[in-house]
Formats: C-alpha cells, sequence, structure tokens
C-alpha cells in the first residue's frame, strides 16, 4: 500500500535496492492476503469474535432441486436460521433451491470431491453406495414417518451410514426430514392395479422405484420433477406419482385431475454433504451441525403431516378429484414379489423385528 507522507532514505547499492523492492512487494502481499481473509472469515472485528477468536467462517450451502415454495426447501431454511445463530457466526449456511448448484447427482459428487455443499436425497440414492439403504423406499415398506424414524435409530442403520462415510465419502448429516406419502396423480380414475396399465408414470428413477411402480401396473418413466408438468400437459406421460407438499407448490392438479391416494411410499429424506468438507469442521460444530440437522428434520416432521393434509384440500377446492382405491390391499399384494427380486425380503424381515412391527 502507498504511503505518500513516509519517506525514505536514498538507497545506492542496487542490490539493496533490489532487496528492498522485493521486501516492499513481499509486504503488500501479505496485507493483501489478510484482507481477503479477513473478508472470508467475516470482514470485521465483530465477526471476527463471534467466530470463536481465530477469524474462521465455514460455509455450507445446501442445495435441492424442488422450488423455493416447497415445504421441504422452506425446512432446510430453518435448519440454515438455527445453525447460524446457534454456532454464533461459526457457522454460514444457506439454502440454494430450484437446482441453483445443479443436480443432486452433480452436488453430491461435488461434494464427495471436498466441496462445502450439502444436498437433499432420498433412501433410493443413497442405495446406489450403499444397496441396503433403498429398502426405505420400497413400495409399502412403512405405513408412516415414526416407523420411518425407528428404522433410522437401528444399528442395521448406524451401519449403513458407517459404510457411507468410510468406503464413499458420503457424511448423512439427518435422514429425519420427511415429505409424506407419495400417491399417484393421472387423469383417469385408478381403483386397482389393472387400472394403471399402459400409464406412463413419471417415478425417481431407481430399481427399487421403478420396479415397484411397474409391479402396480404402470409403466415407469424416469425424468427430471422439473419437467413434469409439461410432460403430463403435452401427454409425454400420462401422470406421475407424487406427495402432496410438491404437487401443489408444482400445481400438478392443473394437468392432471384425479388423484389416488395408494401412499405407496414414504419419502424419507436424507441431508448429505461430503466426509472431506466434514471432517475439516471442528468437532464442536461436527457435534453441532449433526444434532440440529436431526432435531429440526424430527421438529419439522409433524409440519409436513398438516401441510400435506391442507395442501390436499387446496387441490380438491382447484378442482383435483381425490379418491382411496377400494382395494388397496390389491396394491400392496402386487408389490411383494418385489422384495424378493430385489433381494430385500430378509433385510426387511430384521428391520421390522428391530423396531418392533409386524407386517
Amino acid at each position: 500500500m502507498r504511503q505518500d507522507n513516509v519517506s525514505y532514505p536514498q538507497i545506492e547499492n542496487r542490490s539493496v535496492k533490489e532487496m528492498a523492492k522485493k521486501w516492499m512487494m513481499a509486504a503488500a502481499c501479505l496485507g493483501l492476503m489478510a484482507a481477503l481473509a479477513g473478508g472470508c472469515g467475516g470482514g470485521d472485528k465483530k465477526d471476527t469474535k463471534a467466530a470463536g477468536g481465530d477469524g474462521k467462517v465455514y460455509e455450507l450451502k445446501i442445495g435441492t432441486s424442488q422450488t423455493e415454495q416447497a415445504l421441504i426447501t422452506r425446512n432446510y431454511q430453518k435448519l440454515a436460521d438455527e445453525l447460524n445463530k446457534r454456532s454464533k457466526g461459526r457457522l454460514k449456511v444457506t439454502v440454494y433451491p430450484a437446482g441453483q448448484l445443479g443436480s443432486d447427482e452433480d452436488m453430491l459428487e461435488q461434494g464427495i470431491q471436498g466441496a462445502n455443499v450439502a444436498v437433499n436425497t432420498d433412501a433410493s440414492r443413497m442405495g446406489q453406495y450403499v444397496k441396503d439403504f433403498s429398502i426405505l423406499m420400497m413400495g409399502y415398506f412403512a405405513d408412516n414417518y415414526d416407523e420411518c424414524y425407528k428404522v433410522t435409530q437401528t444399528k442395521t442403520f448406524k451401519n449403513w451410514v458407517d459404510k457411507l462415510d468410510k468406503e464413499h465419502g458420503v457424511k448423512v448429516l439427518s435422514f429425519a426430514y420427511y415429505d409424506g406419502p407419495r400417491s399417484f396423480f393421472t387423469n383417469k380414475p385408478i381403483n386397482s392395479p389393472a387400472d394403471l396399465k399402459g400409464q406412463r408414470i413419471r417415478t425417481i428413477g431407481q430399481a427399487v422405484t421403478t420396479k415397484s411402480v411397474a409391479a402396480m401396473g404402470a409403466t415407469p418413466v424416469s425424468m427430471s420433477w422439473g419437467e413434469v408438468y409439461n410432460g403430463i400437459q403435452s401427454k409425454a406421460i400420462d401422470g406421475c406419482e407424487v406427495q402432496n407438499t410438491s404437487a401443489y407448490p408444482s400445481k400438478t392438479f392443473e394437468v392432471a385431475k384425479y388423484m389416488t391416494k395408494t401412499e405407496h411410499f414414504q419419502l424419507m429424506q436424507g441431508l448429505i454433504c461430503g466426509s472431506k468438507w466434514f471432517n475439516t469442521l471442528p468437532a464442536d460444530l461436527q457435534k453441532l451441525l449433526v444434532e440440529t440437522a436431526d432435531e429440526v428434520g424430527r421438529e419439522t416432521a409433524k409440519d409436513v403431516i398438516k401441510e400435506a393434509n391442507a395442501d390436499e384440500e387446496k387441490m380438491v377446492k382447484a378442482g383435483l378429484k381425490v379418491s382411496v382405491p377400494s382395494d388397496l390391499a390389491a396394491f400392496k399384494k402386487a408389490v411383494d414379489p418385489v422384495y424378493d427380486e430385489l433381494g430385500y425380503t430378509k433385510l426387511r424381515a430384521e428391520l421390522y423385528k428391530e423396531i418392533g412391527k409386524t407386517k
């Protein structure tokens, strides 16, 4: 930095001049680095103090493909607010909805490589790394959120989480988030699996979901959620299976006039990041991040159930026709062979025993 009021003695020796010049350039560089470090750490003394005295602020970007209005996005915003508050400025957490940080797969890969990103995911995607994870997204595996949460507290589930961390570099912050049960949205009434025959239904592109949907009679189609509205409108697909908390803000009811409450999948959501980034955090911030993520997940699950019911009422007022199949047992029976096909029958029995559930 130039200081006009400071005078320097004349330096006659060339080598001394060069040394002085190098010293001044080094000092300038150090000054610039200090300024940048100050900006990354919060910029002023107040922020440095809030960050625990060392000026270190750890930034985390939470990304999701869901819209800003979607409940899961709002729940992650609650988490961000809590973490920013409880860490007293040492964590800076920001939520990026609507795929602003890229696709879920892209964000997950960024996280594995060490980027400071966390991504919303579901069990079927984690099943690509640890196969048994996917059972949480099998058709009619659980009847409600409480049963799903109990599974996440079992020794078996915790072993899956450890394997993700140690073998694949994926850190599960929490799998306590819930987005509600998923049902069929179509343009024809569905009362039995036979009514789904020939219906091209969008679902999550994983074996547990596509095979479950196919077993119930439909033709599964994988496409990004952002393309579903136009897909149904243009008749590229005949409908989708989705939860109310996404169907309402995405206005799915405008292009699909019937909702059949099969509630075949209970959509548990997880927040994950890369182990590399997580391991750079001080131990107290690691503990705060995991415990707060789980706490907010549990708290907001109650809101999901209420909002899912409220969203259904709003869609009905807008003209959606809602029905419950007269023979729901037929859908459950249709899905059962998929457990044998994918090798989940024994695991299902073991998990039911751990959580005290009878089939």
